[in-house]
């Protein structure tokens, strides 16, 4: 390994991975309101905002060299199907719009999942609360929707369930 380092440039071809900002994906938490940044306890350095606050954030985001961020939606009322991830209305949807209205041309994902369900429900789960089992087919319906109706929006679509 001794004769790999004789070398400056034979040291930059096998050195380790080199990451840069221009490597990453920062995720954005976005939820309904005004005016509101709340700190991510479990996240130091990341919040909750709204959307107002976005066009601020991703001009210092693309400042840093970050090409991309996903987005997370908190949607203000929450049902067993994830109906605000669907909505051309929704968190999501308004946060792309501000996004794109900002004037950056930061990469915008968006993720499809059920997340923000309540947690009487979970992906895999039945469709509502009240029903028992696992109903996948409705499942994978409804996370169809999600990411047919967020392409028209973002550039990408994530699901990490």
């Amino acid at each position: 390994m001794r004769r790999l380092r004789t070398h400056p440039r034979l040291r930059e071809m096998v050195r380790e991975t080199r990451l840069s900002p221009s490597d990453f994906i920062l995720p954005l938490f976005i939820r309904h309101g005004e005016n509101q940044r709340l700190p991510i306890s479990s996240m130091p350095g990341h919040s909750q905002l709204t959307v107002d606050l976005l066009a601020e954030e991703v001009k210092e985001i693309a400042s840093l060299g970050i090409p991309a961020v996903i987005l997370f939606g908190i949607p203000a009322e929450k049902d067993a199907v994830g109906s605000d991830a669907c909505d051309d209305q929704g968190i999501v949807a308004e946060a792309v719009r501000a996004i794109k209205a900002s004037g950056t041309d930061l990469l915008v994902i968006t993720d499809v999942c059920f997340c923000e369900l309540p947690t009487t429900a979970t992906a895999g789960s039945s469709t509502t609360a009240m029903e028992p089992g696992c109903r996948n087919d409705a499942t994978l319906e409804i996370l169809a929707t999600q990411a047919v109706t967020q392409p028209g929006r973002c550039r990408m679509v994530a699901h990490r369930e």
